[in-house]
């Protein structure tokens, strides 16, 4: 009897956020629906590269991905798409001959799923781009792409804060919110297929907006499906108002871990960079957040050598850190980036210098993210355990974001009691209480 035909097969290289991660595992969720086998890249038909652009070595890696994949022995067909195949389809279109662009996701299932029918005997030469998009974002199919543990649910896309160094609301658009009544299925379906965290993601979350229920109502609702752990990717500050800070700290669900994007401890370069708020506003609202939810972790960005940045700015940036006391830094340079407002700027930092002040930061975040996690020594801490190794070692994520190591032999997707008794790099060491 001859062997039954093997599945086409497709794989993924995502680059960037974890909106993009999210925006692939819905694109993945859709092809598994139609009979098509996830692979590696040395054994797939075609290759979904999924792109950045935020910086210019974003931009660098996104080609040379697309240029590792047409390397592959098997030639597969590559399909490019994310924020780069937006802005420069046409670039990535001379990489080659098997590069397909699709700047839509919502139509990338249903390219691939074209282009696998065409690679077969009795399909014409060259498929036509579908009529209609395929539709990845059914609840029920997405939940089938999480691990039973932990899932990232895609709330809100684009951004019209227009940063002067930022090219995303180019690539991005203006916000566009994903209806209430569909956020809230896909989390009772996360829910019934084991999920126990959810992590709310977005280009700019804070501007949620689906007839009226904005960010705070957003995150009642998603409660009220009975989620045990709610966390946010990131929220600018000033959408850390008194309404969001009464709705959250309400909540149980609700993990004491905000991500608040600084950027700079200079009002000159806040100002320049476009940002919408001061360093005394900044302050004034983590203070306010902590006074909400006591034992609040924070983690935020900070974009060193912006043009126009001298010394002077980055120590106020240096001893805000210090004053303020995160639990983890986001160290980014600048890059200049055409089409952005501050790109024709002719005071740009020397690469020597904003090497020296990225390196001081990022040292400085080292040391604080230490501190925290030396600080819980002693302490119990809630694991939601992500998978158990044969020797009984379980690694997993607590309420604050940081990575726990215990022994454990609770399944995955487990919540349990780890008793803190040491830290080994960025990793809390534990045993179960």
């Amino acid at each position: 009897m001859p062997d039954a035909p093997r599945m086409p097969r497709v794989a993924f290289k995502t680059l960037g956020c974890k909106v993009n991660q999210v925006e692939a595992e819905q694109i993945a969720a859709a092809l598994l629906g139609e009979h098509i086998e996830l692979s590696v890249d040395i054994e797939a038909d075609v290759i979904v590269v999924n792109t950045c652009t935020v910086t210019a070595e974003a931009d660098h890696k996104a080609r040379k991905a697309v240029r590792h994949a047409l390397a592959l022995a098997q030639q597969p067909v590559v399909v490019v798409t994310g924020c780069l195949a937006t802005l420069d389809a046409e670039g990535l279109q001379s990489l080659g001959d098997r590069v397909v662009v699709e700047a839509d996701k919502d139509a990338v299932a249903a390219r691939v799923t074209a282009l696998l029918a065409a690679q077969a005997p009795e399909a014409p030469a060259t498929p036509e781009a579908p009529a209609t998009s395929a539709t990845p974002d059914a609840p029920v199919a997405r939940a089938g792409r999480c691990f039973h543990t932990r899932a990232m649910v895609k709330v809100e896309d684009g951004c019209d804060n227009f940063c002067a160094y930022c090219i995303v609301p180019f690539a991005r658009g203006v916000p566009r919110s994903t209806p209430l009544a569909d956020v809230v299925a896909e989390v009772e379906a996360l829910v019934a297929a084991g999920v126990r965290e959810v992590v709310l993601t977005g280009i700019n979350i804070g501007r949620y907006d689906n007839a009226g229920a904005q960010l705070p109502e957003l995150i009642q609702a998603v409660a009220a499906t009975g989620i045990e752990r709610i966390r946010l990717s990131s929220i600018e500050p000033p959408d850390v108002d008194a309404h969001f800070l009464q709705v959250v700290a309400a909540l149980p669900a609700f993990c004491r871990h905000l991500h608040i994007p600084l950027q700079s401890g200079c009002d000159r370069t806040l100002t320049e960079m476009g940002r919408h708020y001061t360093v005394a506003g900044y302050t004034s609202t983590i203070a306010r957040a902590r006074e909400a939810l006591p034992g609040l972790v924070l983690s935020t960005d900070i974009l060193v050598g912006f043009p126009g940045e001298t010394d002077a700015d980055a120590a106020e940036t240096f001893a805000l850190l210090k004053r303020i006391g995160f639990a983890k830094l986001h160290v980014f340079r600048y890059s200049a980036r055409p089409g952005t407002l501050a790109f024709t700027r002719d005071d740009r930092v020397s690469p020597r210098d904003a090497a020296v002040r990225s390196e001081r930061v990022r040292v400085r975040g080292e040391h604080m993210r230490d501190a925290h996690l030396r600080a819980q020594v002693g302490t119990d801490v809630e694991v939601l355990v992500e998978r158990v190794n044969a020797d009984g070692i379980a690694a997993g994520v607590a309420r604050d974001g940081s990575r726990v190591r215990l022994e454990s032999q609770a399944a995955p997707g487990s919540l349990v009691s780890a008793h803190v008794t040491g830290v080994e790099g960025a990793v809390l060491i534990g045993t179960e209480a």
